[in-house]
């Protein structure tokens, strides 16, 4: 592939992200704060190390951001010097859970020096990025969009742009919002069950079946609630980081939000709870103590 590709962020969804990117032929400067990140795929086909995000950016056409949080993506951009390091030509491609508004206003800053932006955050956590099968909602003008599809099909199986810069992040937190919602209600439902003295199985099987069939009930509580594993792989901290962007996104909108609110309050109650680094799906374990 001709597109070089400079990618930021390399944990638990940057490394089989990139592995993808590699298998499709991309070469690939990569860059993690921690250099076991960064070790984890060295001598893998196409990748070069970077000791720093200046060096890993230069040459690249597209700088593929893999990083935590708005606060963090504009550190790296305005603070840091990236932003400034970048030419026309060049596209940022943020891939993480990023504030659609801050994301918008990143948008409009790089569009003034020729950088174009496209938001592009993914759905369907660590299992899905080995696979390449992740949901992709990507934000930005056509052209920038069309740039980056090629690649972005070599990580994800279904892609929708949804809009303007900013609307893919819109648009992954109030899937968070709705995907949060629905593990609580499931939450609830079971330790109420079993309170009544039915096993939370055959309960499961029947949402299954019927109307209350959602991601929680056919992905989530057999493998790691029900089984006490807890182990998903996506942190109950970010879920709740994604829900507070869902929240304020919403509030913003002037749309109504009392629900959001509601859901937003019992995961931070469920965060305070329990152990620093619990699984989102340890929601359960918060709910049958409570």
């Amino acid at each position: 592939m001709s597109e070089r590709i400079a990618f930021i962020g390399l944990g638990k969804m940057g490394q089989p992200m990139a592995r993808r990117l590699l298998g499709a032929g991309y070469s690939v400067a990569g860059h993690d704060v921690s250099p076991a990140a960064v070790a984890a795929l060295s001598g893998e086909t196409g990748f070069h190390p970077r000791t720093s995000v200046l060096e890993a950016v230069q040459g690249a056409g597209v700088v593929l951001l893999m990083l935590p949080d708005s606060p963090v993506v504009d550190a790296l951009l305005w603070e840091q010097g990236l932003a400034a390091s970048l030419q026309a030509g060049q596209l940022v491609l943020d891939m993480g859970s990023s504030d659609p508004v801050r994301s918008r206003d990143n948008a409009a800053r790089l569009a003034a020096s020729g950088v174009a932006f496209v938001d592009a955050p993914v759905s369907g956590g660590v299992k899905r990025a080995v696979d390449g099968s992740l949901a992709i909602m990507m934000g930005g003008e056509n052209q920038a969009v069309e740039r980056v599809r090629p690649m972005l099909h070599s990580m994800g199986k279904t892609l929708v742009h949804v809009g303007t810069a900013g609307a893919g992040h819109a648009v992954k937190a109030l899937n968070n919002y709705v995907s949060a919602s629905g593990l609580l209600a499931v939450c609830e439902a079971l330790t109420a069950a079993e309170a009544f003295g039915i096993d939370p199985h055959k309960v499961n099987q029947v949402f299954n079946a019927s109307t209350g069939r959602n991601n929680t009930t056919d992905v989530k509580v057999e493998a790691f609630m029900l089984s006490g594993a807890f182990n998903s792989g996506f942190a109950l901290a970010l879920m709740r980081k994604d829900l507070q962007t869902a929240q304020a996104f919403i509030e913003r909108m002037g749309t109504q939000g009392d629900f959001a609110r509601a859901c937003l309050q019992a995961w931070q109650q469920a965060q305070n709870t329990l152990d620093t680094g619990s699984d989102h799906t340890a929601m359960y374990q918060f709910i049958r103590g409570h």
